[in-house]
Parts: structure tokens; sequence; C-alpha cells
């Protein structure tokens, strides 16, 4: 075969020769040894793809995106939740008002899902205003009242009863229930990758702000303290289990409004329906600082968005806690 080409290429060469000579044209060819040109080729001028960043933490994202969406598991905080397990893993957590003044976590998971998360406990309402758009939530169930208007919104949930969710042996109902979220992810698939939950920048976008090394969100019956230590904030009261507590980089207290959802627990308390939505005062602790801003939101599906007296309030790129504390009967304390 390389014989032939050779051949062939000298009977082309042959035969443009004598072309030439017959025609007398002035037209050279250039000589089969000449320099390759400089111009630069597509691929040497092409420039790097943009960096990608991660939804839920506004870190910089090497690899592909997840096929699954958003995973929220609604988790137990109280002390019969203890250990908590799974919330070291999580990219993000809500803390929500439910009855009786306590509290109850949206655990977001998306860059990691971990092997187990529970205790699983019930929605409410205020999850709607919660959850993102394209999100699948893990539940115990809800309320009738509550199920008709979470699939009003067009949230998707699963619970009991679907593979991967399970009742652990070694624990007491209700607070038994527990997610295997790697085996559940598998079966999930995303139509298109979620956008940023809230506005991310860097720590050298922040204003100076105060010295506040410790803070309390008080809701009522229930509080959650935090310390600033090592760089992080660490949650001084968690029920999580050791080594499986939310590493916090920030800590997002916003003041919410709170109505009534229209119906009482089975213990007769009344439960309340935290209105993630409109406008409302915000406190960013980041760097063993406190940043006061107010934060608004266009509707229940609207975006988060965060602002000071000098303009557009950022949140530094990392693992975040939303506190939702209502602005009546709930507080927020801090020092140096």
């Amino acid at each position: 075969m390389r014989h032939r080409l050779h051949t062939s290429v000298a009977a082309l060469v042959a035969a443009s020769l004598l072309l030439a000579g017959c025609g007398g044209g002035d037209e050279q060819e250039a000589p089969a040894d000449a320099a390759p040109s400089s111009e630069p080729t597509a691929s040497a001028t092409s420039e790097p793809p943009d960096p990608t960043y991660w939804p839920l933490t506004g870190l910089e994202r090497t690899g592909k995106a997840p096929k699954h969406p958003v995973i929220v598991t609604k988790v137990d905080n109280t002390s019969s939740s203890a250990p908590q397990v799974g919330l070291g893993a999580a990219d993000l957590v809500v803390e929500e008002l439910v009855e009786g003044g306590y509290t109850r976590l949206a655990a977001f998971y998306y860059s990691k899902v971990p092997a187990s998360i529970g205790p699983v406990r019930s929605m409410r309402a205020s999850d709607i205003g919660i959850v993102p758009e394209g999100a699948t939530v893990v539940t115990s169930g809800a309320a009738p009242i509550t199920i008709k208007r979470i699939n009003g919104a067009g949230i998707p949930w699963i619970t009991e009863g679907a593979a991967g969710v399970y009742r652990e042996t070694t624990r007491s109902a209700p607070y038994n229930l527990f997610a295997r979220l790697g085996e559940i992810s598998q079966r999930l698939k995303a139509e298109e990758e979620p956008p940023a939950y809230l506005p991310w920048g860097t720590p050298a976008d922040l204003p100076k702000g105060a010295k506040a090394r410790t803070l309390t969100a008080d809701f009522g019956a229930h509080s959650t303290s935090w310390q600033f230590q090592g760089g992080g904030y660490v949650n001084t009261d968690s029920y999580a289990a050791e080594g499986d507590q939310f590493p916090a980089d920030s800590v997002l207290v916003l003041r919410v409004q709170v109505g009534d959802a229209g119906y009482r627990d089975p213990a007769g308390y009344p439960v309340p329906e935290t209105k993630f939505e409109g406008k409302g005062a915000a406190l960013l602790f980041h760097g063993g600082r406190v940043i006061r801003g107010t934060w608004t939101k266009d509707g229940l599906t609207g975006a988060i968005e965060l602002a000071t007296k000098g303009g557009e309030l950022t949140v530094p790129a990392g693992k975040v806690w939303v506190e939702l504390v209502p602005a009546v009967n709930g507080n927020v304390t801090f020092a140096k």
C-alpha cells in the first residue's frame, strides 16, 4: 500500500511538470519541504471552559453534575432524634418552626449523598417556600391538607413503602424512619441542573461587620446555638451523631413571618406555617463577624436575594445553615 502511494504521487508530479511546460503557466507549487504555516490551529487558540459551581454551596465543581435532582430530607430536631444521622454530608440545611415552638430540619443533598439519613419526619406547608424547584423530598408523610398543598405546588416526594425507606429496629417510632439516599438517588433523574440557592460570593465581598463569635436562634421551645471555632461554626447543642455534625462555614439568619397552617397536630397544637416570601431582616454570620442586612423573595418559589444599605450582599461559598427565625415570638442573640 505504502509503495503504491509513492508511485501515484510520483506520477502526479511528473504529469504536473509536463502540463506546466506545455501551458507556459507561471504559477509554481510550493516545494514539498516548505515550512509549515505559523497560523495557530483552532485547538491551540480555544479557551478553557468556564468554571461551574455547585448550586447549594457556590463552590467550584470539577466533573459533571449528578444525574439526580436535589434531595431534601425532613429530619426530626428534638432530643428524641438523637443521634441524627447523615447531617454531616448535607450541602445546606434549613431550620424551620413547627408546632409547639420546636423545629424541624430540611437537609439538602446534591454534591454528596450519604448512605443513610434520619430520623425522617413529616413535611409542612412551610416547605413549599423552602424546597428548591425540581427537588424531591424524602419524608414520613404529612397531614392530608399539607399533602394536598405540596402536590398542588408540584413538589415530588418519597415516603415509607418506597424502596430505600426503612424502619430502624433499634429505635422507637416515630423516630425510627430512615432513608438510604444513595439507593434512592440512583432512581431519580433531574431534567436540568438546579439554580443557585443563595447569592454566592467570596469573603472579600463582605462588609467588615461587627465581631460575633457566638449566636443563638430562639424559636420558642427550642433554640439552636453556634460558636465560631477553627474557621467555621459549631452547633453546641446539636443532636447529630458524633463526627456527623453539619460543618457550617456560615450561618444565615432570616427573620420570617409565621401564620396558621389551618389545622392542629395529634397533640392539639396549632401548626404554624412559615411565610418564606416577601422581605425581612437578615443576619449573616461568617468569619466570627456578623453583617446586618435584609432579604427579599418574590413569591414562594422566588430566588433569595440579600442586601445591605451599601448594596447587594452575597454569601461566601461554602456550607450554610439557614435559620428561619420567626419575626414575632422568635429571637436572635449574639456576642463577641
